[in-house]
């Protein structure tokens, strides 16, 4: 069998995860984080809707880790987003982190919102 390197053209890989942190492109974000195609930053919570809108014209939907399990989201959150022409993809942050490294390998249009573990 023959392995070959995942390349990410254009992004970077979530490289890990742990109690309450993420490691993305070398870096640790303490806390939930916003990662996409041009970079990943700390992300301060739902109330935080700048942050993502800021990104409408360069992806096409969201995969939005809710944590360990996963969970609802504030209605209104989901709304203002789906308004905006951002879908959403609800799933556990460890199952977002997986899908993210792969659909960005593929250089789809999306970002990876994550609450920790």
């Amino acid at each position: 069998m023959k392995l070959s390197e995942v390349v990410y053209e254009g992004a970077i890989p979530i490289e890990g995860y742990g109690p309450g942190f993420f490691r993305i492109g070398g870096e640790v974000i303490e806390g939930a984080a916003i990662i996409h195609a041009k970079g990943a930053q700390g992300w301060a919570g739902y109330d935080d809707t700048d942050s993502i809108l800021a990104l409408k014209d360069e992806i096409d939907f969201v995969l939005m880790g809710t944590g360990e399990k996963m969970q609802h989201v504030p209605s209104g959150f989901r709304a203002m987003l789906e308004e905006a022409g951002i879908g959403v993809e609800l799933m556990a942050s460890p199952t977002a982190c997986r899908t993210y490294n792969v659909l960005a390998s593929e250089g789809r249009r999306m970002a990876a919102v994550l609450l920790p573990v």
